[in-house]
Parts: structure tokens; C-alpha cells; sequence
């Protein structure tokens, strides 16, 4: 059992905490029992797993199936597991995999989303874990984004940052522009546009444009869209939150669907 929070495997974790170094190393955090069941549930390659004696009693199964996908696995002490995790009160595992999203490929077809410069870890998560249960095809990040593989983001997504098809975009205009050369409509939101979200016709390949919480869509991104759509709100209230402003949309496209479907 690792107790020494001065063994190589230790500082090398520890070290993981910051996005530079999840660059640099190429590999990154799984923090939690869910997230690692979820990894485990889609055979995510995963390069070490720590835990400690009691999440091993208490999780066998999922102890043995992270180990058959792991290159590694080791017990560690409460103290070693406390100095690996990046959240107060860890479950007890954490494992690390390698980054591989820039392998990726998000679909240029069905509906898909893409964000510019979003810096919170929350609202990234839960457009992801939002996006997946409404059924969109992928999502693309801008390179100047928050991390992707920020550990705030992955819980954020309650396990669904695995089964979304995720990438991050060198050039978001670029990628825009290959999304309208495939034949998607691309949909900025802009509170003074004239069409509101309910006048698209979301059954045409889509892509939604989102923008920083507080800045919102560069010009750049706005002019290049194919439409401009507004969220209704009373007018003593600025903005929505990114995040309720996507699920807002998808759902949206998800109801013409079904509405489609049952005619």
C-alpha cells in the first residue's frame, strides 16, 4: 500500500491538478466511483487507479474491471488518495487516462453545438451532460475554453463527458465553416435578434453557436452564422446562464422532433 506522499507515483498525480502539467503529461484525472464506473461502462483505456482499502472492500466489482483496463493499479493510504484528488471529500478512487479527444471526431450532421471561449467548468459540464441526454451529436470547444479536461468539468457531466463525441477547435471559425460546407445551419443567439429559438426549423442539421458568459459570441462568429435567434426574456433580467440558454435550445429541437415523428 502506498502511505508516502513523496513517492514518484504521488507527485506525478498531484502534479495533475494543474492544466499545464494534463497537457504536458497527456494524461488526466477520474475522479469518483461514478465517473470511473462510467469510464469502466465504455471501456475508456485508463492508465492508473488508486484507491483506498475500504473503496476496494466496498466496490470489488468495479475495482477488478477498472484493473483489467488499467496499466496500473495500486491501494494508498486516506492521506495519499486525499493528496491526489482535487475535491475536499473524495470517495475514496481516482484514476488517471490520457487525453484523447484530440482524436475525436464530432459528426458534421444531426445537431451539434458549439462554444466560444466558455470559462466556467459548471456551465461546460452540464452543457455536455445536457447535450447527451437530448440526444445532439457532438460538441465542439473553442481552443481558448476552459479546459476540457478540467476535473470540475467532468463531474459536471455526471458521467457523460464519455459518451458525447467532444472536441476542441484549433479555429472555431474554420470549423463553422466546414459545419456550413457540409450543409448544417449554423444558429448564433443574440438577445435582439428577430426570430426567437422556437421560430427555427431544428430537423435541418444544426449547429448552435454559444458564447462567453459574459461577453457572449464574438462579431466574427455572429456574422458568420446562418441565423440569428433570441431566448424571450423579461427585460429587467440581462442574460440567461449559457448553460440554460443551450438546454433551452435542444430541448427545443428535440420537441420538433418527437412532433415530427408522431405525425
Amino acid at each position: 500500500m502506498l502511505t508516502s506522499l513523496q513517492n514518484p507515483l504521488v507527485k506525478q498525480l498531484r502534479k495533475l491538478h494543474s492544466a499545464k502539467e494534463r497537457r504536458d503529461q497527456g494524461v488526466f484525472l477520474i475522479e469518483g466511483t461514478h465517473l470511473l464506473q462510467e469510464a469502466c461502462r465504455v471501456k475508456y483505456p485508463l492508465e492508473t487507479v488508486c484507491c483506498t482499502p475500504e473503496w476496494q472492500s466496498r466496490n470489488p466489482i468495479i475495482w477488478q474491471q477498472a484493473n483489467q483496463q488499467a496499466q496500473r493499479g495500486e491501494i494508498v493510504s486516506e492521506e495519499v488518495l486525499q493528496a491526489i484528488a482535487t475535491t475536499v471529500n473524495p470517495d475514496g478512487v481516482v484514476a488517471t487516462a490520457h487525453r484523447s479527444l484530440d482524436r475525436i471526431q464530432v459528426p458534421y450532421n444531426g445537431l451539434t453545438l458549439a462554444l466560444e471561449n466558455v470559462q466556467d467548468p459548471g456551465n461546460v459540464g452540464t452543457i455536455i451532460r445536457t447535450a447527451t441526454a437530448a440526444s445532439a451529436s457532438g460538441l465542439w470547444l473553442s481552443a481558448n475554453s476552459v479546459d476540457i479536461y478540467n476535473p470540475k468539468v467532468l463531474r459536471a457531466t455526471a458521467g457523460q463527458w464519455f459518451r458525447l463525441p467532444i472536441a476542441v477547435s484549433a479555429d472555431l471559425k474554420t470549423t463553422v465553416r466546414e459545419c456550413q460546407q457540409a450543409g448544417m445551419q449554423v444558429i448564433a443567439t443574440q438577445a435582439d435578434a428577430p426570430l426567437t429559438y422556437w421560430e427555427v426549423d431544428w430537423q435541418r442539421p444544426s449547429v448552435i453557436l454559444l458564447g462567453n458568459e459574459g461577453a457572449g459570441l464574438s462579431a466574427e462568429l455572429v456574422a458568420q452564422s446562418d441565423l440569428c435567434v433570441r431566448i424571450p426574456q423579461n427585460a429587467e433580467v440581462e442574460s440567461l446562464n449559457v448553460a440554460i440558454a443551450a438546454a433551452l435550445m435542444l430541448y427545443e429541437a428535440q420537441r420538433q422532433k418527437m412532433f415530427s415523428t408522431a405525425q
